[in-house]
């Protein structure tokens, strides 16, 4: 398989006003500062980005927003998973008129659905799409595991499915997803602790929400295993972990925003009802931040 996509992707951030409303201007500032710091994609309205907290039209509104100052530097997955098939498929198709390189599709997260119900939405969204798809398994909030084979075989079965990021936090599963099924499809492992192991392993790439905070430090493990330096790539993610492993030890979309900033950078409090981190958990990641 021609891997068109690989590297360090950012899963974005929304930032919020201070009247809770989508804060474009800083929504562009992330687009920026994660393409300043070397990343090789960004993925709009993933769970980074709170899409299950947004209504229809804001969906829109980032994925466009996103697509345009980008302006083609990088490209931009658009998160179009959504309850019903008929939503996605919708989704989609718009995410392809907004200029998005590829859809990622969540699967249902409310319904408990069974896997080959799940299977066959994806079926269905991924056959209407019109635009290469990434699909995403991230069995803590829907409930359902998409195993390596079923990814497999479906990847087999429809042309559109180019990738799969992983969030299943379950390092063995993304072994045998880059090990047993790379020329079907490239696997993205989202979970960021994971980063450095399964870019050793051979993934893709990686799906980093902590890249809206440390963007280049990511960047600069991809590179060094990239060129077969594994020492650097070791010394690198020896620098960047301790940050990531406070970003993940507290409830994460709250830390990033709250990372962000300590650094100088405010993209709002999470939408409620997520709260805030504590003040004991925001000292406790502006103190490791500061040690970079």
């Amino acid at each position: 398989m021609t891997q068109h996509l690989q590297g360090v992707l950012t899963a974005l951030a929304t930032p919020f006003d201070a009247d809770g409303a989508v804060d474009v201007d800083a929504l562009r500032f992330l687009v920026d500062r994660s393409i300043d710091g070397g990343v090789d994609g960004l993925v709009a309205c993933g769970s980074t980005g709170e899409f299950a907290a947004l209504s229809t039209d804001e969906r829109r509104l980032v994925v466009d927003t996103v697509v345009e100052h980008t302006a083609g530097r990088v490209p931009v997955v658009a998160q179009t998973g959504a309850t019903s098939t008929a939503e996605a498929i919708r989704l989609t198709d718009e995410a392809r008129i907004s200029g998005a390189d590829i859809a990622m599709l969540v699967t249902p997260y409310y319904e408990p659905l069974t896997l080959l119900e799940t299977v066959d939405y994806l079926r269905e969204v991924a056959g209407a799409a019109d635009l290469p798809v990434m699909l995403y398994n991230i069995p803590a909030a829907t409930g359902v595991n998409l195993d390596p084979d079923t990814v497999g075989t479906l990847a087999r079965e429809i042309d559109t499915i180019r990738y799969v990021k992983d969030s299943s936090a379950n390092m063995e599963q993304a072994l045998q997803l880059v090990h047993h099924h790379a020329d079907h499809v490239a696997t993205f492992v989202g979970w960021d602790s994971l980063i450095h192991a399964s870019l050793v392993e051979g993934a893709a790439g990686v799906l980093a929400g902590a890249a809206n905070v440390v963007p280049a430090e990511i960047v600069a493990v991809y590179r060094a295993v990239r060129d077969g330096d594994h020492d650097r790539a070791l010394a690198a993610w020896k620098h960047v972990y301790p940050v990531i492993d406070a970003l993940i030890s507290v409830p994460f979309m709250p830390a990033i925003k709250s990372a962000l900033a300590s650094l100088g950078h405010p993209v709002g409090s999470p939408r409620r009802p997520v709260a805030d981190l504590t003040p004991v958990q925001a000292r406790h990641i502006e103190k490791r931040l500061a040690a970079l």
